[in-house]
């Protein structure tokens, strides 16, 4: 049995451009599917209400991607051109590159929370040139640290795991107070005593929310990031140091 080929708006041909076509790029389409990802989410985004945004009938759009998947994979791909990867000249730089990339991947997802479930469905069946970038140059940083191919590759894995998902439970709260047009200060008062009465009966879960007192959810929220990332680079740090 023939093996099915894996289509991609990256692997199939591109359509020529049709006289009767109005002027309407790729470019300008995936800008456009990205305003409006970020203001109304994913489940908001369809290729009528894309069109319209653009002035165009839906079919114009249609002429530059097949469907709402392969729209997907070309916006996903821009946003990953927003990541920023150090270069590293020597193993003695690998950690801070690494923390740098991690920041950067981390902080793209938050300014677009809905990257974050595509990354969960799709996977590693994204082939954009940006990611594919993010990829190698990611790499790059565990091979210069000094691990093997393969291993740089767990590592490099292993901290976009965390980062993919600890950016994804603060995205779906960015999303969460958007529709419910609420500031974070303003979420957290409503919240947080029904959170404490919960608790009330666990002593432990009880001692945890006093210990935190009300403190700024988001400040906690960079303080948790920062050390469960330290902790996976100690962890990698250790691993170069045995071998």
């Amino acid at each position: 049995m023939a093996t099915e080929e894996y289509t991609s708006v990256w692997n199939r041909p591109k359509r020529g451009r049709r006289r009767e076509q109005p002027a309407l790029t790729q470019d300008q389409i995936v800008a456009e599917a990205i305003k409006l990802l970020d203001a109304d989410g994913l489940e908001a985004l369809t290729m009528r209400k894309l069109g319209a945004a653009l002035g165009a009938v839906a079919t114009a759009v249609y002429w530059h991607v097949a469907n709402k998947e392969e729209l997907l994979e070309l916006v996903v791909d821009e946003v990953h051109g927003e990541i920023e990867v150090p270069d590293v000249a020597d193993a003695s730089q690998w950690r801070d590159a690494a923390e740098a990339s991690a920041r950067s991947l981390r902080s793209m997802i938050v300014r677009h929370p809905w990257v974050a479930p595509t990354l969960a469905d799709v996977g590693m069946n994204y082939l954009g040139p940006n990611l594919m970038r993010v990829s190698d140059e990611m790499l790059g940083i565990y091979l210069t640290a000094g691990f093997e191919l393969l291993e740089a590759d767990q590592a490099s894995k292993t901290v976009l795991g965390y980062v993919i998902g600890i950016a994804s439970v603060e995205a779906a709260t960015i999303s969460k107070l958007h529709r419910s047009g609420k500031e974070m200060a303003e979420w957290q008062a409503a919240v947080w005593p029904a959170a404490v009465q919960a608790a009330e009966p666990y002593s432990r879960m009880r001692a945890l929310y006093a210990a935190y007192g009300g403190a700024d959810l988001q400040a906690g929220a960079e303080d948790g990031f920062s050390y469960g990332l330290d902790r996976i680079l100690d962890g990698l740090e250790a691993r170069l140091g045995r071998s």
